[in-house]
């Protein structure tokens, strides 16, 4: 399996503008892979002075809930969109917290991991990215969940990042039912991309009920997302200390 977030270059000072202007080039809204252009609704970029791209889920004006991955270890991360005149926007973050049950070396020992992550950013986001509700929601075999996110429409082409999309895709159990985890794949090339880590699975009431984490193989693939019910303790202990707190569905 693979990581999704783009990985753009080494740190260096202008790593951050680069990843800006790749994940904010206009492309086609042909794909997530295999889809089509979404209003991004409570959905955001956040980027890194490494060049690393992800989405994100707006869980309150403050708060953003993203996969782990695209936290642990990077620096100079930024919360960014387009404004309401098209020009790019980049918030500073204030805080992160990284899950304790997620595990950087998870897939090549073949272990647990809860890969989230939550960012507190410096200032508030506009209204206009309403916060997500989110599901305790266990998805079975069949059902069919919407993955979106920004990453890349074509693979190996970070240019192709920056413009929200979405995909509906049936939930698989490769390995059976999991507490942990939901799997997500198309019949044909359909799926996440690099870029698309940290972005919401939401069922049919529109409620995220999972954050994207990894595909299998290439982009369109096996598509992992760590499901949030089981994590809500974790996710409304670390709000409640931010002062904010998220919005669940009954």
């Amino acid at each position: 399996m693979r990581s999704l977030t783009s990985g753009l270059g080494q740190a260096r000072p202008t790593a951050l503008a680069v990843a800006l202007a790749m994940a904010s080039a206009p492309g086609p809204a042909a794909a997530i892979v295999g889809g089509g252009e979404a209003a991004p609704g409570g959905a955001v970029m956040v980027l890194a002075s490494n060049g690393g791209v992800c989405s994100g889920v707006v869980l309150s004006p403050e708060a953003v809930l993203t996969a782990g991955h695209c936290v642990a270890g990077a620096q100079a991360l930024r919360v960014h969109f387009r404004g309401a005149d098209g020009a790019p926007v980049l918030i500073d973050v204030a805080a992160t917290v990284v899950s304790p049950g997620y595990d950087a070396g998870a897939v090549a020992g073949r272990r647990r991991s809860i890969d989230l992550a939550l960012i507190r950013t410096a200032e508030p986001l506009p209204a206009r990215f309403p916060p997500a509700t989110l599901s305790a929601a266990a998805p079975g075999a069949g059902d069919r969940l919407t993955l979106a996110g920004y990453g890349a429409a074509r693979p190996g082409d970070p240019r192709s990042t920056g413009t929200f999309r979405s995909v509906a895709l049936p939930v698989v159990e490769p390995h059976g039912p999991s507490r942990i985890l939901v799997w997500l794949r198309g019949e044909a090339a359909a799926g996440a991309c690099q870029g698309d880590s940290g972005g919401p699975v939401s069922g049919p009431d529109g409620a995220v009920l999972g954050v994207t984490a990894w595909i299998a193989g290439r982009c369109g693939g096996l598509t992992q997302a760590i499901r949030l019910g089981p994590q809500r303790g974790w996710i409304d202990a670390t709000l409640g200390r931010w002062g904010g707190a998220a919005r669940w569905s009954p």
